[in-house]
């Protein structure tokens, strides 16, 4: 594992405190650093497997064991992502950006990618990585269909009353729940909404520019726009035979349309 100097600090220091713990079976580093594309803004996603008889315990004393192991300045539990068992930290001064989370041992091969393993108490994680391979995850494209041309039309809604506010920071739903995934379907690249698209995905990145805008009423209609002519582009070219909801695209992108036009 190649990480920027801060990284590697905290990973020596935090480690041998980590292992004096008997309930924890081992700690695996995740993200960018198990991928190779650490930089100095990469954060550290730590995974601290724990043996299963003693995960509650252990759940309960997170953010007290975390102190003990390093310089906390703040931390909070990840249920706005889904994950009740992370824990989003800042360490430091220097200030470096840790997710801890933990899992019970039997959970530990349930992945998407491959973690590093920094310390493996009895071999148990290895094992289990061994014997079960990751399972990428992958857009449910019928589920983004489902759901698409009633979002354009809420889009629409808040462009007709004027609430821009609304409305650009909706696009920004648009690029993260649909446009991001059906890019990283495109180019074989992890499911991470937006992350990294820039390096991994250029050309459709710069696609994905034209779904930005100021505060601006006839920007944020270009931008809805193309919003909705990039997503049946890129779903067309998946090939991936869905129920496509044709009456709801026709009539919210006619609603769409007459709201620009009321709009000069």
């Amino acid at each position: 594992m190649d990480a920027p100097s801060p990284h590697s600090r905290f990973l020596d220091e935090v480690l041998p405190r980590i292992r004096q713990d008997p309930r924890v079976a081992g700690v695996a580093v995740a993200g960018s650093l198990a991928g190779g594309r650490p930089d100095a803004y990469s954060d550290v996603d730590l995974v601290v497997v724990v043996d299963d008889e003693a995960f509650e315990s252990v759940m309960r004393e997170r953010l007290a064991l975390i102190g003990s192991w390093a310089a906390l300045v703040a931390g909070f539990t990840g249920e706005h992502v889904g994950e009740p068992r992370l824990i989003i930290t800042l360490v430091g001064p220097p200030l470096l950006h840790v997710d801890f989370k933990f899992v019970r041992a039997s959970d530990f091969a349930e992945r998407a990618e491959d973690p590093d393993v920094l310390w493996d108490r009895d071999g148990g994680l290895a094992r289990s990585l061994a014997e079960r391979p990751p399972v990428a995850a992958v857009p449910d494209l019928q589920w983004i269909e489902d759901r698409f041309w009633v979002w354009v039309h809420y889009g629409a809604t808040k462009l007709g009353r004027g609430e821009l506010f609304e409305a650009i920071g909706f696009l920004g739903h648009l690029r993260e729940a649909v446009l991001g995934p059906l890019i990283a379907q495109r180019v074989g690249a992890p499911l991470r909404g937006v992350r990294h698209l820039e390096f991994v995905a250029p050309d459709e990145a710069r696609d994905l520019r034209r779904t930005l805008c100021g505060y601006d009423r006839h920007e944020a209609g270009r931008a809805l726009l193309a919003c909705v002519e990039l997503y049946r582009r890129w779903l067309d070219d998946t090939g991936v035979a869905i129920e496509r909801r044709r009456q709801a695209e026709k009539l919210a992108v006619e609603y769409l349309n007459d709201v620009l036009e009321q709009q000069g």
